[in-house]
């Protein structure tokens, strides 16, 4: 007879491979068909229930999304996923920022033509196209990876709404007089021709020279050494940056500091050094004789001394300033000092001319494109800074003030965009006043939470020690300034009149209205100026920072949302922001000053951040190493669940690693758990949970054991989720398919569920957990494998009666009735002793001593607990070790010398053969086999579901 026509097999329509690459997409056109996102929030919304917001940091729209794109967008889909599935009506609008330099700059760079001949209109018009190209690129990408959300109206930041909301909040902070133009020390790109925010500066190694310039003594308040020759004398500075010295205004020293005479034997000159310095600069200048004389003196009492410029050509007389920012890190401790060239050189020079102690124009003798001017002197005019280095370096030279030169390699500033070194210059840009609000930054950085913990401090202390904001730039593509200058008095003019007229015009027209139309246009009908009375005015030519844009996004898409979004059910502020950890500086910094600014608080309520994904051997992606993971490229060949289940599996909040070895280790790990579920379906086909359940209090204590199991890691799951901890929640799913499932509890099941009738108890008690333990596990991994989840949902029996698909479903609700202490703890005894047989039993099949498992008799030799918990499993410990037979003996001592042994020595087991007949039907070898005459070749409990069964003997 055919005993495998009497087992009950898996049987199953859920494939093993999972085919992820072709499956995907026909779930992502069944979401978008049957409107996931839109069923969700209208559920949500009838059901009452809390409204859960997650504001979208948008990804600039100029090109193909990478790996960090994948890892954020990811993680922003696992929460919002789960925020639903948890109860709240979960929010998320994606959203895009399109404005500014890197767009403009690929436009001009792929049309090869010149800003110059460009009419702002029609380098606008091209912006615009180039960016709505690769929002259609990107989106399709983040479907395609699975994010859900309103993709049918995302925000952007050439919305005329968002615009005449940036707007908004600009106005706002001009009435509360936050916004000022003025002269000041800014970033500058000459590459791009703009003014840059410090979040867009990144830092290279790069050579530069390194010179030591002595700066003749003239007024020194006495503090020379007695009796010598003021002609000696000199202060000496340090400089990386050579071109600064035309611009060179002063001299900075720490007041706090102690400076000495230094004495150059060789040369006879004295040089004014901090004490602590002058071995090192010395050494630099390679001058071996030298001596210090005179008293040692305090920096604060060179306050306003005078020195000459070291280049006669400028005829400019150097003061002595105080200032904290000189350190003792390299150089001299006296500090060249161009207010035109530095910020913190800007900053101490006004901090003597508010004080009313100097007034003095600062240099800047650079033009936007990094050339130097007329007033750089004839001998500099027209070269760029970085080929003035050498003749100023020559110059100094000849005229006996170089005192020392040589190279060095450090950290310089570079544009983001361009990637080439950008400069400080002092030039006429609006600024956001930061210190009439610090403090209230401050206070908002305090009452949000930060994830991790570590975040609050890296903002609180970039709040505390920034400079104010420079918020213009020198491009076409953006939102304008929205200030008119009087053709009259000269005047800037902003008022809640002009603000008003701006933003209604912008709201229908959008910013473009800003160049189309004439400054009378767009002023109220009437305007004057409120300075002088007169009519006539031109408009600003700068626009809006990029991060001005993206900063004020929360006020245009959450707090006055257009109707679109209303019906997402936004709030302000936002639950959460979520971005990678360098936003620190950028869009929660941004966001954090334009929100406290208008409103007084942090537009979110605590802010998450990731770190960066690092190649395999964590170093950082890029093209010319060839180190680079694109998530197409994980998605077209393992599938979007797999890249999503690496996700998932890192602890994100720091850096990490990614590399194909890496992505298919995943894929691995992948097959486990869809394995798990094929399994658990497969038994499942003939079990109708409204008929065929078990009541927990009748269940075998096996299945009750896999419900206690199941319940702990449901609690750690939706904990780890509740926490943002991702990865928790994947150890928990991963250990809990791989150990507790497979390699214990299915395992050990299969017997049962094979060969016990099919409507018995015993067989449907197991039924009865593996459909609790299913329906569960899908819920559990649905915001991660939403993919797999969605399959395996389709696929579950009484499809009628749950919800369309698992992203409209509720996550598994708590059942303490599963957690049975007593239980627990008893099977972890029972588990840590069939480890010990586990460990004998794979030796003895290494060994060739078995093949099949129940080819095996185990002998066991035990004592203390060990023995007690044995013998009270005595009559199943064969079953539970998946054997044919067991032997059980009290104590340890006349095991043999090669039995396998726990740590402690309590438990010693032996692997032989079994020498029984076989039974055909479930393989096991037991002396009752051929004991009934009408089936014969099968043991006595086959007999018996045969003859139950109805099936008749050979």
């Amino acid at each position: 007879m055919d005993y495998s026509k009497t087992l009950h097999l898996p049987q199953t329509e859920f494939p093993m491979r999972g085919n992820l690459p072709k499956k995907e997409p026909e779930f992502v056109d069944f979401w978008q068909k049957n409107d996931l996102y839109e069923k969700r929030v209208e559920k949500r919304q009838h059901d009452g229930a809390p409204t859960f917001v997650l504001h979208d940091g948008p990804p600039y729209a100029n090109g193909k999304i990478h790996i960090g794109h994948a890892l954020n967008k990811t993680l922003k889909d696992v929460i919002v996923r789960y925020k639903y599935m948890a109860g709240d009506n979960a929010n998320y609008i994606p959203g895009w920022d399109t404005h500014g330099l890197p767009i403009e700059y690929a436009v001009l760079k792929d049309s090869g033509e010149d800003r110059a001949n460009m009419t702002p209109l029609e380098l606008r018009r091209k912006c615009l196209e180039y960016a709505k190209k690769w929002i259609a690129i990107q989106k399709e990408d983040f479907i395609r990876m699975g994010v859900v959300g309103d993709f049918k109206h995302p925000y952007v930041t050439f919305d005329p709404h968002l615009e005449a909301k940036e707007l908004e909040v600009f106005g706002e902070m001009a009435k509360k007089h936050y916004i000022y133009k003025g002269k000041k020390a800014v970033y500058w790109c000459p590459h791009c021709e703009t003014a840059l925010a410090e979040a867009e500066i990144e830092y290279k190694d790069r050579k530069s020279p390194s010179i030591y310039v002595k700066y003749p003594a003239v007024d020194i308040k006495g503090l020379g050494p007695d009796g010598v020759d003021p002609s000696k004398l000199f202060a000496v500075i340090w400089t990386t940056t050579p071109w600064t010295i035309p611009a060179s205004l002063y001299i900075s020293v720490n007041p706090k500091f102690t400076y000495v005479w230094v004495h150059n034997k060789t040369a006879d000159e004295y040089y004014l050094m901090s004490k602590e310095l002058a071995p090192a600069a010395m050494a630099d200048c390679k001058i071996e004789d030298y001596e210090f004389v005179g008293r040692e003196m305090l920096g604060s009492e060179w306050d306003l001394a005078t020195f000459h410029h070291p280049l006669a050509i400028y005829n400019r007389t150097i003061y002595v300033l105080e200032g904290n920012h000189v350190t003792l890190d390299a150089g001299t401790g006296c500090v060249h000092t161009a207010p035109g060239h530095g910020v913190e050189d800007f900053e101490v020079y006004k901090s003597y001319e508010n004080a009313g102690k100097l007034k003095q124009e600062v240099v800047c003798p650079v033009d936007e494109k990094g050339n130097m001017t007329a007033e750089a002197g004839e001998f500099l005019q027209g070269k760029s800074i970085w080929d003035a280095e050498g003749p100023v370096i020559s110059a100094l030279a000849h005229e006996g003030h170089l005192l020392g030169k040589k190279s060095i390699h450090h950290q310089y500033a570079h544009c983001w965009r361009c990637k080439n070194p950008v400069i400080y210059r002092a030039t006429e840009q609006w600024f956001a006043s930061i210190n009439d609000f610090r403090d209230k930054a401050l206070k908002a950085v305090d009452d949000t939470r930060f994830i991790p913990s570590w975040g609050h401090d890296r903002l609180y202390n970039m709040i505390r020690d920034r400079q104010d904001w420079c918020i213009s730039r020198q491009r076409s593509w953006g939102v304008p300034i929205p200030a008119f200058y009087c053709d009259d008095c000269g005047k800037w003019v902003i008022t809640d009149e002009t603000m008003k007229k701006v933003e209604e015009i912008v709201e229908k027209e959008g910013t473009d209205a800003w160049w189309a139309h004439s400054a009378e246009e767009l002023l109220p009908e009437g305007f004057k100026c409120p300075h002088c009375g007169g009519t006539h005015f031109h408009k600003e030519k700068d626009i809006m920072d990029v991060w001005f844009d993206s900063g004020s996004t929360w006020n245009g898409v959450l707090r006055y949302p257009h109707e679109d979004w209303k019906e997402d059910g936004v709030q302000f502020p936002a639950d959460l922001y979520l971005e990678g950890s360098d936003q620190h500086r950028g869009w929660f910094h941004s966001s954090l000053l334009c929100s406290v600014a208008v409103n007084g608080y942090a537009p979110y309520k605590a802010v998450l951040t990731h770190g960066f994904t690092m190649d395999g051997e964590g170093r950082k992606m890029s093209k010319s190493v060839g180190n680079v993971v694109a998530p197409q490229d994980i998605i077209n060949r393992y599938g979007a669940d797999v890249m999503r289940l690496w996700i998932s599996s890192v602890d994100y909040q720091g850096d990490v690693r990614l590399s194909d070895k890496i992505v298919k280790s995943m894929s691995d790990v992948y097959r486990k758990i869809r394995n798990t579920f094929r399994y658990l379906m497969g038994n499942l086909y003939d079990f109708d949970p409204k008929k065929d359940s078990v009541a927990y209090e009748d269940m075998e204590e096996m299945d009750r054991w896999a419900l206690l199991r199941l319940e702990q890691v449901k609690r750690t799951v939706l904990k780890a989720y509740e926490d943002y901890e991702f990865h928790v929640m994947y150890h928990a799913v991963h250990n809990f398919c791989t150990v507790d499932l497979s390699a214990i509890y299915l395992d050990i099941l299969k017997d049962r569920l094979y060969t016990e009738k099919a409507d018995s108890r015993l067989r449907r008690s197991a039924q009865t957990a593996m459909y609790e333990i299913l329906t569960s596990l899908v819920r559990l991994v649905a915001p991660v494998l939403c993919f797999t989840a969605e399959e395996v949902w389709q696929d579950l029996p009484n499809k009628e009666e749950r919800e369309w698909s698992v992203h409209m479903a509720s996550m598994p609700e708590l059942n303490d009735k599963f957690l049975d202490k007593a239980l627990d703890e008893k099977w972890k005894k029972r588990l840590a002793v069939r480890s010990v047989i586990t460990k004998a039993l794979e030796e003895a099949r290494q060994a060739k001593t078995i093949g099949h498992p129940l080819d095996a008799e185990v002998t066991v030799y035990a004592k203390g607990e060990a023995y007690d918990i044995l013998k009270a499993m005595e009559k199943e410990l064969a079953d539970f070790c998946i054997v044919s037979q067991t032997k059980l003996v009290e104590g340890t001592e006349s095991a043999p010398e090669n039995a396998v042994s726990d740590d402690e020595g309590n438990v010693k087991v032996t692997v032989s053969v079994c020498e029984l007949e076989k039974c055909e039907r479930c393989w096991k070898r037991t002396p009752d086999v051929d004991s009934d005459p009408a089936h014969p070749h099968v043991c006595a409990r086959c007999a018996h579901v045969l003859a139950e069964t109805g099936e008749a003997g050979e």
